[in-house]
């Protein structure tokens, strides 16, 4: 088998014993984050709830793309499936609760195009390229990003009945995929083939280790937001209820 050298966006893969030093310094990453930061504080004279989750939603980034975490995701398919965890169920969320209630939800076009996104980068020639090039790794990290961010902006925007069928659809093609990567049977993504054994895992291993994440936590998300939903319906009709 002919191993091809990778240069992913967060560096080379580091070894058990650097990768705490590995902090990204991207001076033009640095710097988008201190506006983002900035835009949440200035935001926070006209809106503070806007304003906290916009701060929010930075911490989250610099954990994901500043920390040791960038640097790991270039080692372990795992850690790249953390990576963009934290992107769909922290960053998108807070980011979606900074902006105005969307009219026009739209959630099941949402839904299907967070998934197919989601979907697409994880396919191994585009999670190649991504692995390969900085232009197609932002171009992954923002539509996996925006993707999500439409989505949980249409859920807070829709009623209760179309934000559990757009979640518990997001849960089954979340754990689909999971379940996909657990049986796959061989490994598939070719950037982690030489990278995973000083992390005392396969290949094959880190990418059953990552679909069971996505298989069971991952999904389990996506209910848990249901049955928040659900029971924030019955608490407002019960206190509608006249006494």
């Amino acid at each position: 088998m002919t191993i091809t050298p990778w240069t992913p966006y967060c560096g080379p893969a580091p070894d058990p014993a650097d990768v705490l030093g590995r902090w990204n310094g991207d001076p033009v990453l640095l710097t988008g984050l201190g506006l983002l930061v900035a835009w949440g504080v200035f935001g926070a004279i006209k809106n503070r709830s806007g304003a906290r989750a916009l701060l929010g939603a930075a911490g989250v980034l610099v954990v994901v793309f500043i920390s040791p975490l960038c640097a790991l995701s270039s080692a372990l398919f795992t850690a790249r499936t953390l990576h963009h965890l934290l992107l769909l169920f922290a960053a998108a969320p807070l980011l979606a609760l900074s902006l105005p209630r969307l009219k026009a939800p739209r959630l099941a076009m949402a839904t299907a195009v967070q998934a197919m996104v989601f979907w697409a980068w994880h396919t191994p020639d585009l999670y190649a390229a991504a692995l390969s090039s900085d232009a197609v790794y932002w171009l992954m990290q923002v539509t996996i990003l925006g993707s999500a961010v439409w989505f949980w902006a249409a859920v807070r925007a829709s009623n209760v009945p179309a934000a559990v069928a757009g979640l518990l659809a997001a849960m089954l093609l979340m754990g689909l995929l999971g379940a996909l990567l657990v049986f796959a049977g061989e490994p598939l993504y070719a950037p982690h083939f030489a990278t995973t054994l000083a992390w005392g895992m396969t290949p094959l291993e880190d990418q059953q280790a990552a679909g069971l994440i996505m298989w069971a936590p991952a999904a389990a998300a996506y209910l848990l937001v249901a049955l928040w939903r659900v029971a924030g319906l019955f608490q407002r009709r019960e206190t509608a209820r006249p006494a």
